[in-house]
């Protein structure tokens, strides 16, 4: 429920009250009890987030980590993939093609 903002147009008293959303609007002031008060335009109030678990780390267990890192030294012994790295097929294909313009050259070096 939110807290809203009253004044009194009469003796401009400034007071906060707890109402809920589906409430009417106070309209009696609580001070000079003349029916000049008027609910303030704020600019709300921000998010509190308390408690743990709001970041994807806050809420992982102990033993959730612990047996993510001993799986993860399973799956290599080194903390390194297993797999080497993919070569790309251009660095492929151009070593091929280097090795038959050297082969080539030398054919024509030996004429």
């Amino acid at each position: 429920m939110p807290t809203y903002d009253y004044e009194c147009d009469a003796c401009e008293h400034r007071f906060e009250e707890f109402q809920s959303m589906m409430d009417k609007p106070l309209k009696k002031c609580p001070k000079c009890k003349k029916p000049k008060l008027r609910r303030l335009i704020g600019t709300g109030a921000a998010i509190l987030f308390k408690g743990a678990g709001f970041y994807q780390t806050d809420y992982r267990s102990e033993s959730y980590k612990s047996a993510a890192k001993a799986d993860q030294n399973t799956a290599s012994p080194n903390g390194k993939s297993d797999s080497a790295p993919a070569k790309p097929a251009d660095a492929a294909a151009g070593a091929s093609s280097t090795g038959t313009a050297d082969k080539a050259k030398k054919s024509k070096s030996d004429t």
